[in-house]
C-alpha cells in the first residue's frame, strides 16, 4: 500500500510538472507571437530607387534619369500626347502607410495653354489596373492670380469613375483644396494613407492641406505608381515608402 501511494504520488508531481510546463511554453509562444506581429506593423522605410529602369514599368512615358535644380531626378514625359503616363513600382503592394518624395511638375513646352504641370502618385492600383486610387498636385495653380483657381491646387481622384470632373460637380471643395507651391520647383509631398482615409502633406508641412474621408475603393491594397498628367514635363526624387 506504501508503494502504491508513493507511485500515485509522484504521478501527480509529473501533472504538476506537466501543465507548468506547458503553461511556460504556452506563454513563450505568445510573447513571440506578439513580438512579430510588432515587428511586422513596425516594418521599416524602404527608399526605392529610382535610377534603375528595370524597378519600374513605364505606360506612355520617355524618362531618363537627369540632374534638375542641381539634384538627381527621374525625368518623365508623355510618349503621346493627351492620356498622361506612369511609372509604376514592380512587385511592391501597398495597403496602408506613408508615400514620400519630392516632385515638379511644369507645363512642357508644347503643352496645351490649361496644362498646369500635373503631377503625383497613384497607389492601391487593383491587379487588372482599371481601378486605383489618386492624389495629385496642380503646381501652375499655387500662385495663379485667381483665387477660384488657387483653390484647385491639390486633387484627390478615383479613377476610372471619379475623376476631377465628376468629384467637382457632384461634391465641390470636398477633394481639393489650396497649397502654396511654384511650377517647376521641387515640392516635398507626403500622402498619409489609413483604411478608407488618406492625408496630404506638402512642403514638409506638419498639418495636412487635403484630407480625403472614405475614399472610393474602402480599404484595399494595390499597386503605386509615379504619374505626370497631360502635357507635363516631371521629375521625380527621394521615394520612400512606409507601410504601416
Amino acid at each position: 500500500m506504501k508503494f502504491v501511494g508513493c507511485s500515485q504520488n509522484r504521478d501527480r508531481f509529473r501533472t504538476r510538472t506537466s501543465i507548468k510546463t506547458m503553461t511556460i511554453l504556452h506563454t513563450r509562444c505568445l510573447l513571440l507571437l506578439v513580438t512579430t506581429l510588432a515587428f511586422l506593423r513596425m516594418s521599416p522605410a524602404a527608399e526605392i530607387r529610382l535610377d534603375d529602369p528595370s524597378k519600374l514599368q513605364f505606360e506612355n512615358v520617355q524618362t531618363e534619369t537627369t540632374t534638375y535644380h542641381g539634384k538627381p531626378a527621374l525625368k518623365m514625359i508623355e510618349k503621346k500626347t493627351g492620356p498622361g503616363g506612369t511609372a509604376a513600382l514592380k512587385g511592391l503592394q501597398f495597403r496602408d502607410g506613408e508615400i514620400d518624395l519630392e516632385v515638379s511638375g511644369a507645363p512642357s513646352k508644347t503643352a496645351d495653354p490649361t496644362a498646369r504641370g500635373f503631377i503625383g502618385v497613384v497607389f492601391r492600383i487593383q491587379p487588372d489596373g482599371s481601378h486605383a486610387e489618386s492624389i495629385y498636385l496642380r503646381p501652375s495653380n499655387g500662385r495663379a492670380p485667381d483665387q477660384l483657381q488657387r483653390n484647385h491646387s491639390v486633387q484627390y481622384v478615383s479613377p476610372p469613375e471619379w475623376t476631377w470632373q465628376r468629384l467637382r460637380e457632384q461634391t465641390p471643395g470636398l477633394y481639393e483644396s489650396y497649397v502654396d507651391m511654384q511650377p517647376g520647383e521641387w515640392t516635398r509631398m507626403r500622402i498619409v494613407v489609413h483604411g478608407k482615409d488618406a492625408e496630404l502633406y506638402v512642403g514638409g508641412a506638419s498639418q495636412p492641406c487635403l484630407i480625403v474621408k472614405n475614399m472610393k475603393l474602402g480599404e484595399t491594397q494595390g499597386g503605386v505608381a509615379l504619374w505626370i498628367g497631360p502635357g507635363t514635363e516631371g521629375y521625380f526624387r527621394n521615394l520612400t515608402i512606409t507601410p504601416r
